[in-house]
């Protein structure tokens, strides 16, 4: 039994038990991989896959506890490793952040700029996609941290701290009715039609729920990932757009009005997940209270360990 054919196995789960996209994602050949598997399986007695032809389909009960334990050994010994480099080359390495695009865009610029300043040898990261991906990419080690408003709670092996509290607007081209009415209610908003973000992001959730308790029906001509997306259809009279007040910039987007939103939709948190048998480097720490000060590298520890860390934001 050797680490290689750990490494395989894991990768083969993660792959949707597709060897091809394993291999290729190990930098080896497909027949590597089925080998090593084997004489795995051949080692240890029991069979880890089970098979139709030469393709695996699904875990067997035995391999479900052993891709369990592999998971845990691999971790571990990822573990030792980034301890010997923490302590070896405490400001150098790689950080590799998960983030929605509205975080990217909006939240983080500022944050990376001042963490580059600090630490000019780590090799930082962003990657971005939707927040179940985001935790996925937490879970499997393929990024330190994510960040994301929705979905990151939801994953009990991640630890999802909130980092801020944030609110919607509406927006509208200049001139539009909607700006000129003192207070802006569900029902106004109702009467146009609403380009704003898909389901999975950006606080979505709370959007659809604010129409849904007073039995509002709305109609969504568009939706998006990207509120830079949503502001272009606005400005081109589309819709009334629904976006984060973050992401609505006076200077630059003149063509549009933004009226406040708080009364609708109420408070969004945007949160920090990192896995909780993850290790953490200085620099990540860092990064983290640079992007959300109130999350300290003590209070992380104590969340981690259990101590119940808590705050209010």
């Amino acid at each position: 039994m050797n680490l290689q054919q750990l490494r395989y196995v894991r990768e083969t789960v993660r792959r949707n038990l597709n060897l091809t996209e394993a291999a290729a994602a190990l930098h080896t050949s497909q027949p590597g991989v089925s080998r090593q598997i084997k004489e795995l399986e051949d080692e240890l007695g029991v069979e880890i896959f089970q098979r139709k032809g030469k393709r695996f389909v699904a875990l067997t009960e035995p391999g479900e506890a052993i891709v369990a334990a592999i998971e845990r050994v691999v971790e571990e010994l990822d573990i030792l490793k980034q301890l010997g480099r923490e302590f070896s080359s405490r400001d150098s390495g790689r950080l590799t952040v998960a983030a929605t695009h509205t975080q990217a865009r909006y939240a983080l610029p500022r944050v990376i700029q001042a963490f580059r300043k600090k630490f000019p040898k780590v090799q930082l990261s962003l990657e971005q996609g939707r927040p179940t991906e985001l935790a996925q990419m937490v879970q499997q080690g393929r990024a330190d941290l994510a960040i994301a408003t929705e979905a990151l709670d939801h994953f009990p092996d991640l630890l999802a701290l909130p980092a801020y509290q944030w609110r919607h607007c509406v927006i509208v081209p200049k001139g539009h009715p909607l700006a000129a009415l003192e207070r802006v209610g569900l029902e106004d908003i109702a009467r146009h039609p609403v380009v704003t973000y898909s389901r999975e992001f950006t606080g979505r959730s709370h959007i659809d729920q604010a129409f849904a308790a007073r039995g509002l029906p709305f109609e969504v001509v568009l939706t998006a990932i990207d509120s830079d997306v949503i502001k272009t259809y606005v400005e081109l009279e589309l819709g009334v757009g629904i976006i984060a007040e973050v992401a609505f910039d006076p200077e630059r987007d003149r063509a549009l009005t933004a009226i406040p939103a708080d009364h609708l939709f109420g408070m969004n948190t945007t949160r920090v997940a990192i896995r909780r048998r993850g290790f953490l480097r200085a620099f990540h720490y860092e990064f983290i209270e640079l992007f959300a000060p109130a999350l300290t590298r003590n209070l992380i520890e104590r969340a981690l360990a259990g101590g119940g860390a808590s705050y209010e934001l």
